[in-house]
């Protein structure tokens, strides 16, 4: 190699450490947390809500596990296992991530190998002699390592990185939103369906006890004491409640089935044996409102795609700047085949490419207008996920404090329903009131046990959605696991 070849070498490779320095600057804005306008310091509705401990949502963010439900628990097991759902969204973080080590390839330099060989044969105005066939005809065979790498000098790949690693994040709270609404789902079905299972056997009672009283009033009749009315009036009520006995079932199925689409089983494979209700409403951690922004895996999710838009911002400005690409290439070229990785046949160059857009149309200033204006959606979409949190985290607080006052008068009226039914049922046995207000009775404590198990039911469905709006067991520091290892 020759003084001046040598010379313009270490020239070149003189300008790194300034290239380097370069690349250390990013355009486009670094990224803030976007800061809601009103967050409330304390739940409205949970000032005078006796909290839980927080021990009391248990370990390892077991949250079902508060309910004390054994059978509940071996199903919520199923669901990462068998859930569809969940694994479409498990292979969607796969492949965020996979974008992820996409745009950090963009850091290192790509090489690549070409060979080709070829034969070629110019024109010629000679005759037609056998000599001048092979005129102008000629080889050639070459071989070569061609190396480039393009100096982020802009911060135009670490601001595409960093979007794809916050679009991966969001992913991954996307995930834990999914497995968090399929456990939810999962636990307010199979608490109602063990609601629906302690209806069925208040009515399969309720019919017992028509069909003694459809029987009193047939002897009474056949002594002459009652009616012919009273006899078809009882008939009727029995008859009623065999067929809201039956129509239970339709409700129960379905709520089976549905069941075994949450844990990723056929309807016809899966079944529950009916079973009496063991769970009991438990109390709930309430929390601040700020926790929201930590364990709601939605709103971090929202919030990591608000950081991924924002890094875009930087990848469109980047797009006014000229790019700086080092560029070397080596190999062998000769047009004889024996002689093709000889040393007169060697070739190199070297040598940095410098490029800029001096006029696109206004391409770049629209890319930039499109990733402010995507930006300013996803804070938008980012500060509505968090109002809504606020919203359900109140709304199942107030539903929780008004049932369980509902449950205590509710309970007071039943217990007077069915003190009515004895007081009546022993008076008309006398002869001293007519068989309207035995049916009035048992219809009225009928109705009395059915609100009573709604509200039970409304109650545990509650607590399923208030440990859901709470975020369950998750916490976004687990997103910190996505985070790669910093370059320097």
């Amino acid at each position: 190699m020759t003084y001046a070849k040598i010379n313009r070498t270490l020239t070149m490779f003189s300008l790194a450490p300034v290239v380097l320095a370069l690349a250390a600057c990013s355009v486009g804005p670094d990224y803030v947390r976007p800061q809601m306008d009103e967050a409330p310091a304390v739940f409205k509705e949970g000032q005078n809500w006796k909290p839980a401990q927080p021990s009391e949502l248990t370990a390892d963010g077991k949250w079902w596990e508060m309910f004390g439900d054994a059978q509940l628990n071996a199903l919520v097991g199923q669901v990462d296992i068998s859930n569809q759902n969940l694994a479409l969204a498990e292979a969607n973080f796969r492949s965020a991530m996979a974008l992820v080590q996409t745009s950090r390839a963009a850091y290192s330099p790509t090489l690549d190998a070409t060979a080709s060989a070829t034969r070629s044969r110019s024109g010629s105005s000679s005759s037609n002699s056998s000599s001048s066939n092979n005129a102008g005809v000629r080889n050639s065979y070459s071989f070569a390592l061609n190396a480039s790498w393009e100096a982020d000098v802009w911060g135009r790949v670490r601001r595409d990185v960093e979007a794809s690693q916050a679009s991966a994040q969001a992913s991954a709270a996307d995930l834990a939103a999914t497995r968090l609404s399929a456990q939810a789902q999962l636990a307010q079905n199979y608490l109602q369906l063990r609601v629906l299972d302690a209806q069925q056997k208040l009515l399969e009672e309720t019919v017992e006890a028509y069909q003694r009283s459809y029987q009193l009033t047939k002897n009474q009749y056949a002594v002459g004491m009652v009616a012919k009315s009273d006899v078809i009036q009882a008939q009727s009520q029995l008859n009623s409640a065999q067929a809201s006995a039956l129509d239970n079932g339709v409700s129960r199925a379905q709520i089976e089935h549905a069941i075994a689409l949450l844990v990723g089983k056929t309807p016809s494979t899966f079944t529950l044996p009916k079973a009496p209700l063991e769970a009991t409403a438990p109390p709930i951690p309430q929390g601040l409102p700020s926790m929201l922004l930590e364990r709601r895996p939605d709103v971090a999710a929202a919030e990591r795609r608000v950081a991924a838009a924002n890094a875009k911002i930087g990848v469109a400005k980047a797009a006014y700047f000229p790019s700086l690409t080092l560029s070397a290439s080596g190999g062998y070229q000769s047009s004889s085949f024996a002689d093709w990785f000889s040393l007169p046949g060697r070739v190199w160059s070297l040598g940095p490419q410098l490029a800029q857009s001096i006029f696109d149309g206004g391409l770049r200033r629209a890319a930039t207008d499109q990733a402010i204006a995507s930006y300013d959606g996803t804070v938008a979409e980012y500060k509505q996920a968090v109002l809504t949190a606020f919203q359900e985290v109140e709304d199942n607080l107030a539903a929780l404090r008004i049932l369980e006052q509902e449950a205590a008068v509710q309970n007071e009226a039943l217990l007077a329903a069915r003190q009515a039914v004895l007081l009546v049922t022993n008076q008309y046995k006398a002869g001293t009131v007519s068989y309207v207000n035995v049916i009035t009775a048992q219809a009225t404590a009928l109705s009395a046990e059915r609100t009573a198990l709604d509200i039970l039911n409304r109650r545990m469905a509650a607590s399923v959605l208030l440990a859901k709006a709470l975020g369950g067991g998750w916490s976004d520091t687990s997103l910190n696991d996505l985070q790669p290892v910093a370059r320097k």
